[in-house]
């Protein structure tokens, strides 16, 4: 059986988060399926798309 390894269940736990500078001055918005291990990207927050954006 093929699975879609970009679809969703309702097991999968999407969250996002703004992690605020630490040793850099570039606040970090970080996207995470908690639900696997190492499934997260990041990118500069002031370069995230705004949610109109996404619509």
């Amino acid at each position: 059986m093929a699975t879609n390894p970009h679809a969703t269940t309702n097991r999968d736990t999407i969250v996002g988060s703004i992690d605020s500078a630490g040793s850099s001055d570039v606040d970090e918005y970080v996207i995470a399926d908690i639900s696997a291990d190492d499934a997260w990207l990041s990118m500069q927050a002031e370069a995230a798309p705004t949610l109109t954006a996404w619509r």
